[in-house]
């Protein structure tokens, strides 16, 4: 059972009333939350480790993992952080989250658990802790977000700890590059895995190493499996992940018992739907069920899941449009091949990728081909017509590895699994428009607004240590140019791309319904690419919100001789956001000339439903002309007017008005 989030506010007062009628050291469960009262006797020795927050199935819960000393049930307790007191948990109020785990393998030693919190508020704060009875871990504390709306993830790339030689300098840089990330974008809700946490799968140290970063308590960490994580079972026993599928077709032997991670797994966070993959397993031959199962399970995600998203982002670890070391591999020829076509089809986004240790972004890719043949290198604006996918690569967040530039394949082809040059820059490979190596410490940003996503890869680091593959001497080399350029300072941004996601032939209506606020009640309607704005609404004595706007005009032009009659009708489907819906009868409008010509007349006036009637749920004329008109331009408009009902739950809504041509 989840408590909701009215439970959550008011737990201090539902929770002691339970336990009063319970026997002092009692544990009563309810559904797979336990409430437990102090008293149970532990040994006052058992330790927890390796704690960290992981991403939950939305942004409603949370995953906390950790390692244990003994083989006890656990659980984790949760109080809004306002209810400590002098920083430690309060004797009584606290909800338990009962753990579930096993024990590790043999070279790990102990017990791993794992917890889900469910049914978690919107901004509020909340402090935790892990184990059972007087014994508990250290209190560490998080911040849940505004559950509508625009925000911030951050992406790292291979913190790869060990890779170097020297765990303590690589732990050094890892931790710097999430200090001075988090602290750049403080509120940032999300840390995205591009996959190989550690350099040797089951090497406990190097797994200490790369849960150093604090921030990792706080901020929930979305983990990837790399080729160096999935050679054990560390992985597993560290990342709990939600939604994941452990069938034998995601594990690139097909033996999920066997000493191996694998898995995929999906979750929803506002308006993005993720679906991280194990790219480890490519081909049937391995074992496992290849990128075709990968396949299918994208697809069936999506389309189970797709609806309730604006958008689409794939995480996965082999980067397939790269420009180092792994730029030419076979295997990611192989995944060049079966990927980019299903990806474009099934409307993804964004695809984010690790592997090569070295930045690149991709051209827009449609099906394998670089979607606009006129998009310029380094462009900073992109606009992703039907199938057009952006690709990006993150370089080390630790600086533990780095990987050189490769030279394109002489002749090679420019189109899919090809790794032929790009013909407007060619000492590029065809698929990437930025490509950059400059052996300091990156990480991507990317920023979710309602209109466009932004893909900004961001310094961490510079030439001096901690960076150490520079310190070390495993490059020769430092800073941009092949060195030849002073490095730049921490925050400098080296590439930056806005990204334009197509809205479909229609225009998209987008509604945001925030929370009332007595007197306002405020709307936005962002828009780009056919998103019309209704401005501001008002409340109307709380019976209803109101809002007015325009359609985005539409110009229709005819200069045939035989002067055919024409018109021009529109209806609007459901506003959704998720779960949540109203009728597109709610919307309704006045048709209006904006500039006459071509004999156009303006359609009437349709009335919101809220007042009766079907608004402009229905087919609705918005301009036509008779037979024998004039020919030339007429540019048709209409004011929108929408009444939502009081009851309308808080959301960002959109809906799609359908715009109909008729002639004879």
């Amino acid at each position: 059972m989840s408590l909701s989030p009215t439970a959550l506010r008011g737990w201090t007062d539902r929770i002691p009333l339970r336990l009063t009628a319970l026997t002092v050291g009692a544990v009563v469960a309810f559904g797979s939350i336990t409430v437990a009262t102090p008293g149970i006797a532990q040994a006052a020795d058992t330790s927890y480790t390796g704690i960290i927050l992981g991403v939950g199935a939305d942004e409603t819960q949370r995953m906390v993992t950790w390692y244990t000393s003994a083989d006890t049930d656990q659980v984790v307790q949760v109080v809004p952080t306002s209810a400590l007191v002098d920083g430690q948990f309060p004797a009584t109020g606290a909800v338990s989250f009962g753990a579930t785990g096993s024990a590790n393998i043999a070279t790990s030693g102990g017990f791993n658990r794992h917890a889900t919190l469910t049914g978690l508020a919107e901004d509020t704060s909340y402090s935790y802790r892990v184990g059972s009875a007087d014994a508990w871990s250290e209190v560490n504390t998080f911040r849940t977000r505004s559950f509508e709306g625009d925000y911030d993830f951050l992406f790292f790339g291979d913190p790869q700890i060990g890779s170097s030689g020297n765990v303590a300098k690589d732990q050094a840089g890892w931790v710097d590059t999430v200090g001075v990330a988090t602290a750049a974008n403080p509120d940032a809700e999300i840390l995205v895995s591009g996959g190989d946490q550690v350099e040797t799968a089951n090497t406990e140290s190097q797994w200490d190493a790369f849960l150093a970063p604090q921030q990792l308590k706080e901020i929930p960490w979305a983990a990837t499996i790399g080729n160096h994580d999935v050679g054990g079972k560390a992985y597993e026993q560290h990342l709990a992940t939600p939604n994941t599928d452990r069938s034998a077709a995601y594990y690139s032997n097909g033996q999920p018992a066997s000493n191996t991670s694998g898995g995929d797994y999906w979750y929803l966070y506002k308006d993005v739907l993720f679906i991280d993959l194990n790219s480890n397993s490519y081909q049937t031959s391995q074992g496992g069920g290849g990128d075709e199962a990968h396949l299918a399970y994208v697809t069936d995600v999506i389309d189970k899941h797709g609806a309730d998203a604006k958008y689409t982002v794939l995480v996965y670890h082999h980067s397939i449009y790269s420009a180092a070391a792994h730029a030419q591999d076979a295997d990611n020829a192989v995944r060049r091949t079966d990927f980019p076509a299903a990806f474009s089809e099934l409307g993804v986004d964004l695809v984010l990728q690790g592997h090569d240790h070295v930045y690149t972004r991709s051209y827009l890719i449609n099906s394998g081909q670089k979607a606009d043949p006129d998009e310029q290198p380094g462009q900073a604006d992109v606009f992703a017509g039907p199938g057009g996918v952006l690709y990006v690569t993150a370089n080390s967040a630790s600086g533990s590895k780095y990987y050189d530039i490769t030279t394109p394949t002489a002749g090679g082809a420019t189109s899919g699994a090809g790794t032929g040059a790009d013909p407007l820059n060619p000492d590029s490979y065809w698929f990437n428009s930025v490509q950059n190596q400059e052996h300091v410490r990156t990480y991507v940003k990317v920023q979710v607004r309602s209109d466009k996503l932004v893909v900004e890869n961001i310094r961490s680091g510079t030439c001096d240590a901690p960076n150490s593959a520079v310190e070390l001497g495993k490059v020769s080399w430092c800073g941009p140019d092949s060195g030849a350029s002073a490095d730049q300072p921490v925050g400098s941004v080296v590439d930056s791309v806005t990204v334009h996601p197509y809205q479909g032939e229609g225009q998209e209506i987008q509604v945001a319904v925030p929370d009332a606020a007595p007197g306002e009640f405020g709307w936005t309607i962002d828009g780009y690419n056919g998103l019309v704005d209704l401005g501001t609404a008002v409340d109307n004595g709380g019976q209803f919100y109101q809002a007015s706007g325009e359609i985005n005009p539409i110009t229709v032009t005819d200069t045939r001789r035989a002067a055919s009659p024409w018109s021009i009708s529109a209806s609007v489907g459901e506003f959704h956001d998720a779960g949540k819906t109203f009728a597109g009868s709610a919307l309704g409008w006045t048709p209006k000339i904006v500039r006459a010509g071509a004999g156009a007349r303006a359609g009437t006036a349709v009335a919101s439903g809220y007042d009766g009637g079907a608004g402009l749920s229905v087919s609705r004329a918005l301009g036509a002309a008779d037979q024998g008109h004039d020919t030339g331009e007429a540019t048709l408009g209409a004011d929108l007017e929408l009444k939502i009902p009081g009851s309308v739950d808080k959301g960002t809504y959109r809906a799609t008005l359908t715009i109909t041509a008729l002639s004879s």
